[in-house]
């Protein structure tokens, strides 16, 4: 016994409705899918290592200002200074990798303490992915103008005439400034004392004329050279930097390949969606060459770039001060 057919009229009805549901889920889902995806729709906290008032915190507040306005959501600068910038470094690693929570750090927690401290419990080169290049920010060799010395070469005629009578100051044992004088004074064969501060403690007694040189990022003494109360020598960075174009180089004055300079941008943690890195770049992009004038005028050189070229930048930069730091025997509890 045959079995009748369906009419054709019922099939039609059937996957009329079929359709219909199947339509309305996609329909439904899109939107909610949209939603869920769209980056950034809550604001963004933006760990920097340091205390409010330095380099890092200056530049992260000025670039992340123009995000905010680009990108519709408050990017919130969080200070969480100490450990070198170990602990703000480390709190990013351990969060979520949901583009939430961002940090703006520096040559330091990248490139110099794994080497430094001997039990860190993280890789910041593994566990942090890079986003963008901020800037690079040369330290410059400044003097008390109470030492005799207007140029390079006066500079080094006077501390090989005067062994163990020039201290210079640094903001840390392993920090960019110790580590700059370090190598100097290596290359020119002068024998100087180290004084470690915390911080800016060390550019007061630069001024007080307490100590006689340090390495210092232009940013911070720059109004002091131009007031008179520091004398530029000369820039650790391989070309002129843009805010002191009349300061010479290291390597220009005979130390070619001195390059101990700072250097700062935006890291994710590991495992943050491509997109939003590929957005974020973006929008710093975007934001620098409206801050060009401003970052220069304080001493900064802006940068930008993709996350490829911060990455291996990044990398090379790790690889030489690894060797700097072992040959200076600095280390860190």
């Amino acid at each position: 016994m045959k079995r009748d057919k369906p009419s054709s009229l019922f099939l039609q009805k059937l996957m009329g409705t079929a359709t219909a549901v199947l339509l309305a889920a996609g329909l439904g889902a899109a939107p909610r899918a949209e939603a869920q995806s769209a980056y950034p729709n809550k604001p963004v906290r933006v760990v920097v290592a340091f205390t409010a008032g330095g380099t890092t915190d200056i530049l992260a507040r000025a670039v992340t200002q123009q995000m905010s306005e680009k990108l519709g959501q408050p990017f919130v600068i969080d200070n969480k200074p100490g450990g070198g910038g170990n602990i703000g470094t480390e709190f990013v690693v351990r969060a979520p990798a949901d583009g939430y929570t961002l940090i703006v750090n520096s040559v330091g927690p990248m490139a110099v303490n794994q080497t430094l401290y001997k039990n860190m419990t993280y890789d910041p080169l593994a566990d942090l992915v890079p986003v963008v290049q901020i800037a690079d920010v040369p330290n410059v060799l400044v003097v008390n103008p109470e030492v005799p010395a207007k140029t390079m070469e006066e500079f080094i005629a006077y501390a090989k005439a005067n062994p163990n009578k020039l201290n210079y100051g640094s903001t840390g044992i392993g920090t960019s400034s110790h580590l700059s004088s370090y190598m100097l004074s290596k290359r020119i064969g002068a024998e100087t004392l180290h004084v470690p501060y915390k911080g800016a403690n060390a550019l007061t007694d630069l001024l007080a004329g307490r100590i006689q040189f340090m390495f210092a990022t232009i940013p911070s003494v720059i109004s002091h050279i131009r007031a008179g109360k520091l004398r530029a020598i000369a820039v650790s960075s391989l070309k002129r930097s843009r805010s002191l174009p009349e300061v010479p180089t290291v390597a220009e004055k005979g130390f070619p390949g001195f390059s101990a300079g700072s250097w700062f941008g935006f890291f994710a943690p590991k495992g943050t969606p491509a997109p939003v890195i590929a957005l974020l770049n973006k929008s710093v992009n975007d934001a620098l060459p409206s801050l060009e004038a401003q970052m220069i005028r304080e001493g900064a050189d802006p940068v930008g770039g993709t996350p490829e070229q911060f990455g291996k930048f990044t990398r090379q930069e790790y690889d030489k001060w690894k060797v700097i730091v072992r040959e200076s025997g600095a280390t860190a509890e």
